[in-house]
């Protein structure tokens, strides 16, 4: 298995121009999270030319299917419309771990986390990161037991923000 090396996935992502939005643990740490995160999570826009683009950068990142018994993962073809037919895609890459979810858990996919998104400066690379609140949103509705034990933290960060903001006003 590969080290994990999110800036290798994201540079990636973004040679190939592929329009996405970071969601999960590591958009909860650009949101001010301290929990560790393992992967990269992303949502991305699900037009057939953006597709391509995805498909393209996951050949590059030599992208394979992960699964709990083969972690470095299973070999698999793709192009856009393929990779458009499943929800989720739970990939082993040469820069560690890429999960793919179309739709995540509470929201209705790309344009709605677009609306509370914001671009954040990654290693040089112009990323498009979820809103802590869409974070919230997500993984009270995914209900995991990972979410469950990050939830009260990100929920008391959300709450210092917004007092931050109504004393700032």
């Amino acid at each position: 298995m590969a080290e994990q090396d999110d800036e290798r996935v994201l540079a990636a992502l973004e040679r190939h121009g592929v329009r996405f939005i970071l969601i999960g643990g590591l958009a909860a740490i650009i949101n001010g999270s301290p929990f560790p995160t393992e992967d990269v999570d992303i949502t991305p826009e699900r037009s057939r030319e953006n597709l391509d683009r995805l498909s393209a950068a996951l050949y590059e990142l030599n992208a394979r299917v992960y699964t709990a018994s083969e972690p470095a993962g299973l070999d698999f073809q793709h192009d856009g419309p393929s990779l458009g037919r499943a929800e989720v895609w739970n990939l082993q890459t040469d820069g560690g771990r890429l999960d793919i979810s179309f739709v995540p858990n509470g929201t209705t996919g790309y344009s709605d986390l677009m609306r509370g998104s914001f671009d954040v400066d990654i290693h040089g690379i112009e990323i498009r990161v979820a809103s802590l609140a869409d974070i919230i949103r997500s993984k009270q509705a995914a209900n995991r037991p990972k979410d469950q034990r990050v939830l009260p933290t990100l929920r008391e960060i959300l709450a210092s923000r917004n007092s931050r903001n109504r004393s700032d006003a």
